[in-house]
């Protein structure tokens, strides 16, 4: 499937994930399912803790659709600039601006005009200041080189036809020592070819999911160091075979194939501060 169509299918689910989530309803489920009110989904349940939850708008929460939570992970230091690639409602530019501080800037990043207009509304209910939400696509970053300091993400790398071109772009935007510090869903070992041909979980999180060894080369490439990639929940049958269903596939066979196969993961990796150079003159 083209690129282009691929994310007018994201955009599509995603803008209506918002719409949904903008009349009040969850939206916290990455499969075909998601926004329905009883959602139980294994990727994108049970993230934030209530701490985190009561310093943000509620309609941020309900249209989360991560699958992990970085602003927890990344680091994030007063005066920090940071960025989210598919910012969607919000929820971790909110936190990140709460961490950075007046001195520190947060930046979103999104495609779908509805989660940005949701965003820009979690943005007043939140009297944040130092946030601003941009609309781009991340395999195009709309921000000048060595300009922030920390790039973070929440499930969405992986919903990306272009993965390399997205992991270039952020090394880009990155100021020299700048980090990358992103929640995807990574896969270990191999999975049926039906699951990762499913556009419903590609959407949902799960097909597109690249494998660690592939995420880590692909940084590599992109010109990253200081990798490493930590699971943070790995899936078991149960879970398989809940984000399975409803799918149109043998969910009860399938689920037996990919358990343990796929798990949410915190992924890091550093812009080194200079480049290295191998010229005989270099150094002098």
């Amino acid at each position: 499937m083209a690129n282009d169509q691929l994310k007018d299918i994201i955009a599509e689910k995603y803008g209506a994930a918002a719409r949904r989530a903008s009349k009040g309803a969850a939206s916290s489920c990455c499969g075909s399912t998601a926004g329905s009110d009883a959602c139980n989904d294994p990727i994108t349940a049970n993230l934030y803790d209530e701490d985190q939850q009561a310093q943000i708008p509620d309609l941020a929460v309900k249209a989360s659709l991560g699958c992990g939570n970085p602003t927890a992970l990344a680091e994030l230091k007063a005066g920090d600039t940071v960025l989210d690639l598919g910012s969607g409602g919000g929820i971790d530019v909110l936190l990140s601006a709460r961490r950075v501080g007046p001195t520190g800037r947060a930046f979103g990043l999104d495609m779908t005009d509805d989660m940005l207009a949701l965003a820009g509304e979690n943005k007043r209910k939140s009297g944040l200041e130092n946030v601003t939400f941009l609309k781009g696509e991340i395999e195009q970053i709309p921000l000048p080189d060595n300009s922030v300091d920390v790039v973070i993400s929440n499930c969405v790398i992986n919903l990306s036809g272009d993965k390399d071109r997205v992991l270039r772009e952020a090394f880009r935007v990155l100021k020299p020592g700048g980090r990358f510090a992103v929640s995807d869903v990574v896969m270990h070992g191999h999975v049926p070819p039906i699951v990762r041909r499913s556009m419903e979980l590609w959407v949902g999180c799960v097909a597109g999911a690249l494998s660690d060894t592939e995420y880590l080369a692909k940084l590599q490439a992109a010109g990253f160091t200081d990798i490493s990639i930590e699971d943070t929940r790995v899936y078991s049958v149960d879970d398989a075979r809940a984000f399975l269903a409803g799918e149109g596939l043998d969910a009860d066979a399938l689920a037996r194939e990919v358990e343990g196969k796929f798990a949410s993961a915190f992924v890091r990796a550093t812009k080194p501060r200079a480049e290295t150079c191998c010229a005989a003159d270099c150094c002098n």
